[in-house]
């Protein structure tokens, strides 16, 4: 990673949080719990149906994002930046990249545990 992240892009998930989180966005693909881009993201939020939201910290301007953390904030909803647009889009299973997508809510879905091991995680980056 040689270029510097925005200091915006807080909070940023570390190697490993960034690679749990992507392998439970495919998960989430494959479960149909899952909307790709800041429009859907946003969408998602204003329903309450996002479990939580990832962010790409590499976005340009990263200013097309930064709606996404308030309004995670008034919905309490956690959110988290990972370094690569074009990792979040593979993980989305799009060739494109995708600098936003939300994980959405499905009462009955196994992915129900790993999901909240995920928002612990993102919460004690925020602490």
């Amino acid at each position: 990673m040689a270029e510097e992240v925005n200091p915006k892009a807080y909070p940023l998930a570390d190697a490993s949080l960034t690679t749990k989180i992507l392998n439970l966005i495919q998960q989430a693909l494959n479960y149909k719990q899952l909307r790709k881009g800041a429009n859907e993201a946003t969408k998602t939020l204003n329903r309450g149906l996002s479990e939580f939201i990832v962010m790409a910290a590499d976005a340009e301007p990263l200013e097309i994002l930064l709606h996404l953390p308030l309004l995670c904030e008034d919905k309490n909803v956690p959110y988290v930046f990972v370094r690569s647009k074009q990792a979040l889009g593979r993980a989305c299973g799009v060739s494109r990249q995708v600098v936003a997508c939300s994980v959405t809510v499905n009462e009955g879905s196994q992915l129900k545990p790993q999901i909240q091991s995920i928002q612990q995680e993102i919460e004690q980056l925020l602490v």
